[in-house]
């Protein structure tokens, strides 16, 4: 297939699905045992997306604009490049986001999460969600990778608030949010590389503006290691729609009140920048793994 037929193949799968679909979200999505969805998400005001976390290791990308896929807003948010991409990575055929949309944005957390609806439709089963997030615990240090272990919705919202979707359950279990099989798999993987990996919760909480210091403290009274402004609600839906989810946060900086400098959306930039060496390396060993290593517990 050429790469400018895969594209318009893409498109008109996309418009077809967005007539009936309501939602969005950016993820990384295996499609089948051999074939992936990836896409690279960002939280807490970062710009993933602009250090070109994995996706420059992406061969025979085909990029699609947001504005050109019908039900996806464009991006507002610095260092979010807006584009679907469709490619190899892993040796795997992977279609991914570069930037995602916030619920700070004006969007309403369905939408946020609506492309992981648009995977599912595309047969994804699993997806790989990776944000920036402020790191809370003092096991966190600037540039680390925290492998997420679970979460707390701090958004005053939920992608699932309405009307229930057809063949979705209404309260979806979310005890092994992320996937347990997965995520041995990716420790094994970091071991294999000698990356050193965190693990810890993951606060999502609404922004747009960071968070004061007392509220850093009773994030991390909550059991939070590192906050974040997105992953949750694609998460959410994810579990609704029995896709297992792995994910990853880069720390970008310290939250307020741990170190007491300012925070800055440049030093978030600069961090992701300085780290994507081994976040591409370990993603691309992640989905190089043989089918066989893909357990879980997960339904």
């Amino acid at each position: 297939m050429t790469r400018r037929a895969r594209g318009f193949t893409l498109i008109e799968m996309i418009i077809s699905m967005t007539i009936s679909l309501v939602g969005i979200a950016a993820a990384m999505a295996v499609l089948t045992t051999q074939n992936a969805a990836f896409t690279k998400q960002s939280g807490i005001g970062s710009a993933v997306a602009e250090s070109q976390f994995a996706l420059d290791a992406i061969e025979n990308a085909v990029r699609i604009p947001f504005r050109d896929i019908p039900g996806f807003p464009e991006v507002t948010v610095v260092g979010h490049e807006g584009a679907m991409i469709v490619g190899r990575l892993g040796g795997r055929e992977v279609v991914a986001l570069s930037g995602r949309f916030h619920v700070y944005e004006g969007h309403s957390a369905a939408l946020a999460a609506f492309p992981v609806r648009v995977f599912h439709a595309m047969g994804a089963r699993e997806l790989f969600v990776s944000n920036a997030a402020g790191g809370i615990s003092s096991r966190l240090a600037v540039g680390d990778l925290m492998m997420i272990s679970d979460h707390l919705n701090l958004m005053g919202t939920n992608p699932l608030v309405g009307p229930t979707q057809e063949g979705e359950p209404r309260f979806p279990d979310m005890t092994d949010a992320y996937d347990p099989g997965l995520r041995r798999v990716l420790r094994t993987t970091a071991e294999k590389l000698d990356i050193p990996l965190r693990e810890g919760v993951y606060a999502g909480v609404l922004g747009p503006s960071y968070e004061s210091p007392s509220e850093v403290k009773m994030l991390r009274l909550l059991g939070a290691d590192a906050v974040g402004m997105s992953t949750v609600p694609e998460v959410i839906v994810a579990r609704a729609l029995g896709i297992r989810v792995a994910g990853i946060s880069c720390i970008t900086n310290a939250a307020a009140g741990v170190t007491g400098a300012a925070l800055s959306h440049a030093e978030v930039l600069e961090t992701t920048r300085r780290v994507s060496g081994a976040f591409e390396s370990l993603v691309t060993e992640f989905l190089a793994r043989p089918p066989a290593r893909q357990l879980s517990s997960a339904r």
